[in-house]
């Protein structure tokens, strides 16, 4: 068992990531972003959800901004183009499945 909140560490400056659990259909990670830390274009290989759990940001999903927010649940399909930046320190969970 792991504590979500326990395991929030920011970085002073960039983004701080760490492993939940990691098999062959799921990998489960904890990101921490340090405010003002933007993440730009990109995309992922597999299908994939954010669930944010504390802070605040902007994440862009295809020229759609959705403001992260903590309880924010974000859905993506594979090859979707998004980015993001934390206006405060924010930390979020990255599914990909």
């Amino acid at each position: 068992m792991k504590n979500i909140k326990e395991m929030i560490e920011y970085p002073r400056e960039g983004i701080l990531s760490k492993e939940i659990c990691k098999d062959d259909k799921l990998d489960l990670g904890l990101f921490c972003m340090a405010a003002g830390t933007v993440m730009g274009d990109h995309t992922s290989v597999k299908t994939a959800f954010v669930q944010v759990v504390e802070g605040d940001g902007v994440f862009n999903l295809e020229g759609k901004d959705i403001v992260m927010k903590p309880g924010v649940v974000i859905l993506m399909k594979a090859g979707a183009v998004h980015n993001l930046k934390a206006i405060e320190n924010t930390a979020f969970i990255l599914g990909l499945y």
